[in-house]
């Protein structure tokens, strides 16, 4: 037995907006043998915007019921029965959320009626509920109401069942078969062949044009997250709907996945790309010389003109990295900032510091250890090459770095010797250096994470 379910809402996805209205009819396989419909209280009122695309005004849900009124009922309609609706992910992820609010567990197969029809009738102009309708000669009595598209979709189902000869309807419903987490517009077969590797990975529209770039440890992994009812950021429809295509880059480690992610977001400006458009949170660390003569490190966010000496993208990558420069050049966690106590620090009670601090250890003796660590700094000037793995098992990864700035990165066979500077370059491409790219590879350099740091 089938549930074909058809919803209103107050906006375009679970988290944050509620059903105004329902409908369910129910099919055997062979006819339509039950329906129910109603409008229902969402608690809010209802966006002006929503009212013209629907009909339904604040005013009409008034005096009707809550979810929380009818859920008991809803359930019973749709519990075991397999779910359908057109787009199934929309109207699935509202009901689930509505019905997780008031305490009911609730899941289903479910079947989606763009997809079907994609695989069962292809070569469609378009697959949206009016186009199909008009293509397949179905009338909408009530187009943008519950009633009235869920009684077009059990239409389009009926003909779905008389012209699936291939059993694709039965396929799709069995276990595993992944189909209906996919975003409606996107085949199975492509999701298929993503590999299960590290790289970055692209989404695109219906014309190609590229609307998303992530990365991932996983590829395939990752975006089979994006597209389950647990990826509370991607219950937007309207992204899962843009989906066509999906195309990758392999980068053999996290660390040229994440570089190439940056450079490639600056270039495209993907439409749904937030965190990265905007400017990225900086910490810097800085040196000063107190009124003893004795110079300090402190830790601090990285503002508009500030020259601190190294930056990274969070203070505790900085916080680390100058932990490690304290621990390698015997210097005073007080006097860096790490500590605020009043008196000796901790380190010089276990023997740790000489007592700059306390004036015990001369301000001439401590300023050469300070110097010392300074030009250890990575984004002073060092010439480094981060090497690590490859896209195969014959090959190795590199992220070279001049002089404290990053050059680019490339790939090179395992059996070849990276010695110096010009060896190095003759397998990198040239990138764009960034805010990003450079806190990204200073915090690698300050926690390798299995790759091999090679000075030149």
């Amino acid at each position: 037995m089938y549930a074909i379910v058809d919803i209103e809402t107050t906006g375009g996805y679970a988290e944050n907006h509620r059903i105004t209205e329902i409908a369910i009819y129910h099919h055997d396989g062979i006819n339509i043998t039950d329906s129910y419909h109603t409008l229902i209280n969402p608690g809010r009122n209802i966006p002006y915007y929503i009212t013209g695309l629907t009909g339904i005004t604040s005013e009409m849900v008034l005096t009707a019921p809550s979810f929380e009124d009818v859920a008991q009922d809803i359930y019973n309609r749709l519990e075991g029965k397999v779910f359908v609706a057109h787009n199934a992910h929309f109207d699935y992820s509202f009901l689930k959320k509505e019905f997780e609010q008031v305490g009911i567990n609730w899941q289903s197969k479910k079947l989606c009626t763009v997809r079907l029809c994609r695989k069962i009738i292809p070569g469609l102009r378009s697959y949206s509920l009016g186009s199909l309708s008009e293509s397949l000669g179905v009338e909408i009595l009530n187009r943008h109401r519950a009633g009235g598209d869920a009684a077009a979709t059990a239409k389009i189902f009926d003909q779905l069942l008389q012209r699936d000869r291939d059993g694709y309807i039965l396929k799709t419903l069995k276990k595993n078969s992944g189909e209906t987490i996919l975003p409606p517009n996107l085949p199975k077969e492509a999701f298929d062949r993503l590999p299960a590797q590290c790289g970055v990975y692209y989404f695109h529209d219906a014309r190609g044009n590229v609307i998303y770039v992530g990365k991932a440890v996983n590829i395939k992994k990752r975006i089979a997250g994006h597209f389950t009812g647990d990826a509370r950021e991607w219950s937007r429809s309207k992204i899962r709907n843009e989906i066509h295509h999906i195309s990758y880059e392999l980068t053999g480690n996290e660390l040229i996945a994440l570089i190439l992610e940056s450079q490639e977001i600056r270039r495209l400006w993907p439409k749904y790309n937030q965190a990265q458009k905007f400017r990225v949170e900086e910490w810097g660390i800085y040196d000063y010389e107190d009124r003893s003569g004795y110079q300090r490190f402190s830790v601090n966010q990285v503002t508009r003109g500030a020259k601190p000496l190294i930056k990274f993208t969070s203070k505790g990558d900085a916080w680390n990295f100058l932990w490690a420069k304290v621990r390698e050049f015997d210097l005073c966690p007080k006097l860096c900032g790490l500590q605020v106590a009043k008196g000796l620090c901790f380190d010089y009670q276990t023997g740790e510091c000489c007592g700059a601090c306390m004036g015990m250890e001369t301000a001439k003796k401590y300023n050469k250890k300070i110097q010392k660590a300074i030009q250890s700094f990575a984004g002073t000037g060092n010439t480094v090459a981060i090497i690590g793995k490859g896209r195969s098992l014959d090959e190795q990864s590199l992220v070279l770095i001049e002089q404290g700035n990053y050059f680019g990165f490339g790939f090179f066979d395992r059996q070849a010797s990276i010695s110096d500077l010009e060896s190095a370059r003759n397998f990198v491409k040239k990138g764009v250096e960034t805010p990003t790219v450079q806190n990204l590879i200073n915090s690698y350099l300050m926690n390798p994470r299995g790759s091999q740091v090679v000075v030149f």
